[in-house]
């Protein structure tokens, strides 16, 4: 069985991930990258809209090439930086500190690093209704992925739930591909993502139906159809549903936290609605209550790419500092700041109250 002993192990190797281990080897130390995906770059490879923001955080650049971009970066550290593709860490032993991974199907290996950034990102969330389980029942990121990836469609017509930016940023890329979207169901009063993603795909005549859920999936083999509802104030149904025909459901209705090897860390945790889920206390490092564990993105709350990055690169940067490496104070304040501003204003509201709900001073004081 092989045995690898990096510096730093970095899981995940998407936006936060990869921008964790530029940080850490920029800094001297010896990272190895574990990813589950055939490829580096995470979501950022689906992703061709261009990101807003600031010049810092790649405003007017496709998240793609953002992927490209973070990829050639740690190339220049040469051997600093190793990656294992197509393997899924399996587990967490804190009295060892010990890292369990799958290298494909073949084989098992063991991990000891000296220190840890989470970088897991999130999974697709789903609702329960009948023949949910039909072929033609997606999630919006496995239909990313089949278009974006592979340039495949997976259907003719689509039935998109959910309204918030992922639903609204992949209604327009079905529509781009020549695939009709029959409408968007939204069980909110109002849209959830930005105004601007909204806008193109109602000019392009798809509805937004708010305050609309789906009953049930239409078919027996495979999705033909689908009936769906208006919902009341407590989001329960009301009137008589009607039928959409459709070949295609995409399920656009959130993310949670992939937080299982916290858990097994023992990192103290708590359920934070704003944040989608159980995250982690964390300080202004990004270091949570296992001393060696960092993390970054979506595993310590929903956000945006943006902020993804910014949080791989104060954890990268910590975690190298915490084994002697060193690092640039004036680098870590410009971080904290620009991750302020991407937080900044109305929009953010409920990530910066999510945060300081689960934000401490430091571990040697009490959380």
């Amino acid at each position: 069985m092989r045995e690898f002993k990096p510096d730093v192990l970095v899981v995940g190797g998407g936006p936060a991930g990869l921008s964790a281990a530029a940080e850490a080897a920029g800094a001297g130390a010896d990272v190895l990258i574990a990813e589950g995906d055939l490829h580096l770059g995470g979501q950022l490879v689906k992703q061709s809209h261009k990101f807003f923001g600031s010049k810092d955080e790649f405003a007017g650049t496709r998240g793609f090439e953002i992927a490209r971009i973070l990829r050639e970066e740690i190339a220049q550290y040469g051997d600093r930086v190793s990656t294992m593709l197509n393997t899924t860490v399996s587990g967490y032993y804190p009295d060892e500190k010990l890292v369990t991974a799958m290298i494909g199907e073949e084989e098992y290996v063991h991990i000891s690093p000296q220190r840890i950034v989470l970088a897991s990102g999130a999974q697709e969330r789903l609702i329960p209704f009948p023949n949910n389980d039909l072929p033609g029942v997606y999630g919006a990121g496995a239909v990313q992925t089949l278009m974006n990836v592979y340039g495949v469609v997976p259907g003719k017509r689509v039935l998109m739930v959910g309204a918030g930016n992922i639903g609204l940023i992949v209604s327009y890329q079905l529509l781009q591909a020549g695939v009709e979207v029959a409408a968007i169901l939204e069980a909110m009063p109002r849209i959830g993502g930005y105004w601007v993603h909204a806008a193109k795909v109602r000019r392009l005549g798809v509805p937004i139906l708010l305050r609309h859920s789906i009953v049930r999936a239409l078919g027996d083999s495979v999705v033909t159809g689908a009936m769906i509802c208006e919902l009341d104030e407590k989001f329960s149904p009301t009137g008589e549903a009607w039928k959409v025909d459709c070949d295609t459901i995409c399920l656009a209705v959130g993310l949670t936290p992939s937080n299982e090897l916290l858990w097994q860390a023992g990192c103290k945790m708590k359920y934070v609605p704003f944040l989608c889920g159980h995250v982690p206390f964390r300080d202004k490092n990004m270091r949570t209550s296992n001393a060696d564990i960092w993390m970054a993105g979506d595993v310590c709350g929903i956000e945006e790419a943006s902020a993804a990055m910014i949080e791989g690169r104060i954890a990268g940067m910590s975690a190298a500092a915490s084994l002697g490496f060193k690092v640039s104070s004036d680098n870590f304040e410009q971080y904290q700041t620009r991750l302020g501003n991407l937080r900044a204003g109305e929009v953010g509201e409920k990530i910066r109250l999510g945060v300081s709900d689960v934000m401490v001073d430091g571990w040697e004081a009490s959380a």
